[in-house]
């Protein structure tokens, strides 16, 4: 199939052309990003693959009227979405159950992250 017949289908088939539909999804991700994240909008940007950050203001004032920046104030992030360090997750994610048969005495507690009071 050649690009231009692809093109064609894909706008009948979905009313945009790829190239609408690609730069839509980057500028979604973008605002998801904008108010989770506290990355720098050329970061941001350059992560969802904008080529300049000229190009990635533009676009997305023509798609949500007001610029990254702005967006980013207007929508602060929910008590839900607020950030905690992966090292934390990871270790309050890891199963309590021991499988290895360890020495119970020389764990560590996750939660207060102290040594067991058997010790």
């Amino acid at each position: 199939m050649s690009p231009a017949h692809f093109s064609r289908c894909f706008k009948a088939a979905f009313g945009e052309s790829p190239h609408q539909y690609l730069l839509t999804r980057r500028l979604e991700r973008a605002a998801a990003l904008l108010p989770a994240t506290d990355w720098t909008v050329a970061a941001i940007g350059v992560a969802v693959g904008a080529r300049s950050i000229g190009s990635f203001t533009t676009s997305f004032r023509r798609m949500y009227g007001m610029t990254p920046q702005t967006y980013r104030a207007a929508h602060p992030p929910a008590a839900r979405h607020v950030r905690i360090p992966r090292c934390v997750a990871t270790a309050c994610g890891r199963p309590r159950n021991h499988t290895f048969r360890e020495d119970v005495t020389d764990l560590w507690v996750i939660g207060t992250f102290t040594r067991c009071p058997a010790t």
